[in-house]
């Protein structure tokens, strides 16, 4: 199927086309999962910060955290100092560079953060349990061919 032939008319309920559908969808998972979350007293912007921490067991500098969530070093000092308040990471200094801080999800951190996983996972279940089993497994492949570099 070309560029051309893909279908641009409006998908019913759902707007002006594919990509307005996905846009659609897209948001009603991300409402879902910030009304999750409210419920474990953190933000989006914390469990996005909380989600990139996971990722590096031995801690990660507040300038690497702050490039890989696309923010500026001070949003990210400012994320950090919220979620340090809360008792869900600590900092402590860089074994390869005294200078450095790394900061690392304490076991309270580690525990939301499997508990905020579980809750976006249901969630996710809940939007997706009208598909059939083949649905769902069209869909996993299409957007992992989306999602390709």
């Amino acid at each position: 199927m070309t560029a051309s032939e893909v279908p641009t008319e409006p998908v019913e309920g759902l707007g002006e086309g594919l990509g307005e559908a996905l846009g659609v969808v897209a948001r009603r998972l991300r409402s879902a999962a910030m009304a999750a979350f409210a419920s474990y007293d953190v933000t989006p912007s914390q469990v996005r910060a909380i989600r990139v921490i996971t990722q590096h067991d031995g801690g990660v500098r507040a300038s690497e955290l702050a490039q890989q969530l696309r923010i500026a070093p001070r949003s990210a000092t400012e994320v950090v100092d919220a979620l340090e308040e809360k008792g869900l990471v600590a900092r402590d200094p860089d074994p390869a560079d005294r200078r450095a801080t790394l900061v690392s999800l304490t076991d309270r951190g580690r525990a939301l953060s499997e508990d905020v996983r579980r809750a976006r996972g249901v969630e996710s279940e809940r939007m997706f349990e009208r598909l059939t089993r083949t649905e769902r497994a069209d869909l996993a492949r299409i957007l992992a061919k989306l999602a390709e570099d």
